[in-house]
Parts: C-alpha cells; sequence; structure tokens
C-alpha cells in the first residue's frame, strides 16, 4: 500500500491535483480520505458558535481518528470514513465505508501539520498557487457549496484563512517531497507524480 497525502493551502487546487490522478489510475486501486471528513463533530455547540468555527486550525480536526484509520487500512481492514456537513457543522450520523487499496491518497490543508500523521505518509506532496488565485478560488467555492456570502467568505478570509495560512499550512510545504506550482494547472507535475505511483504499485505486484 503507498499511502499519498497532499496538502497546500485553501483553494490551491489540491482537490483538482487528486481528481486528475486518479484519472489516471485504475479505480479499484485508490481510495480517498479527505481531511474534510476528519473535522471534530460540533454538535454540542449552538449554531451560532458552530458558524464561527476556524477550521483553518489543526485543532478542528480529529487526526486520531485519521490515523488509526490509516493504520487499520494498512492492516488490510476496512474503515467507516465520517461525512462532515459544512452547512450544519457537525459529523453526520451515517458514514461512507472505505475498503484497502493499493494507493490511499489523503487531501487537505492541514495534513502535514500533524507529525504521527505525516509519519504515515510515504510520499508528501504540497499543492502551491499565489494567494490571490486561491481567494478567488474559495469566493466561488464557498458561494456555491456553503452558502455564504461574498461579505462573510471576504471576513472569513481576513480573520481566519490568511493568517491560518501564513502560520500553519505555509510552514508545512518544508515537509514536502513534491511541490506542485501552479496547483491543478500543473500538467507536468501531475504526471510526474502520477508516473511515481504508477511505478511503486508495479514493485508492489
Amino acid at each position: 500500500m503507498l499511502i499519498v497525502g497532499i496538502a497546500g493551502g485553501t483553494g490551491s487546487g489540491k482537490t483538482t491535483v487528486v481528481r486528475k490522478i486518479i484519472d489516471r489510475l485504475p479505480a479499484d486501486e485508490v481510495a480517498i480520505l479527505p481531511q474534510d471528513a476528519y473535522y471534530k463533530d460540533n454538535s454540542h455547540l449552538p449554531l451560532e458558535e458552530r458558524q464561527e468555527i476556524n477550521f483553518d486550525h489543526p485543532s478542528s480536526i480529529e487526526f486520531p481518528l485519521l490515523v488509526k484509520h490509516l493504520r487499520m487500512l494498512k492492516k488490510g481492514l476496512s474503515i467507516q470514513r465520517p461525512v462532515y456537513s459544512y452547512l450544519s457543522c457537525t459529523r453526520a450520523g451515517e458514514t461512507v465505508p472505505i475498503d484497502p487499496k493499493h494507493v490511499i491518497l489523503v487531501e487537505g490543508i492541514l495534513i502535514l501539520t500533524d507529525e504521527e500523521l505525516r509519519n504515515e505518509l510515504d510520499i508528501k506532496v504540497y499543492v502551491d498557487a499565489d494567494a490571490d488565485d486561491r481567494l478567488s478560488r474559495v469566493i466561488q467555492r464557498d458561494i456555491r457549496e456553503r452558502g455564504r456570502s461574498v461579505e462573510k467568505v471576504l471576513e472569513r478570509y481576513d480573520k481566519t484563512v490568511k493568517p491560518m495560512h501564513l502560520q500553519f499550512i505555509e510552514p508545512t510545504k518544508r515537509y514536502a517531497d513534491i511541490i506542485v506550482p501552479q496547483g491543478g494547472n500543473n500538467e507536468v507535475a501531475i504526471r510526474i507524480l502520477t508516473s511515481i505511483i504508477e511505478k511503486t504499485l508495479r514493485q508492489h505486484k
């Protein structure tokens, strides 16, 4: 089993990189564990407090559960991956079954901030993008997928996204084995990364 961690700032193009890698690999050999599924359950808090949660701080993630699930998959055991709702800011009652695969892609802005998780990753990737490109993607995504207004998105960007990026996310670039500049538009970097994964897969067969 090959575990690949794909990190980078909010709106850097991580999801695009993941999708393009998956498109180039056999579907039955890849599973994805998105960091976003492992946000702590906040159902005990009032909705107003939930909506003010800083999702860009490492303390918002239940890293021990993510590490536990990776170790279970490594042992050949299936897991029940949590489902998190950004609209209610709570963990859903249902889960998603994930079976062990030859390649596990762990994707999220904060995955390289946790040492225990980093130690489980065979390849660490950092997807890099200019701040203005990331902001424009964040605005589009948060309006479309998370029901936020432009004002709310910009307020959150200035209050938490930008400072958390500078404090926690950008510094994790030093842990990366591979840096992908220009995000999901960098076809050369994605091809190189995919070929490394394919080579490793062949060696394990």
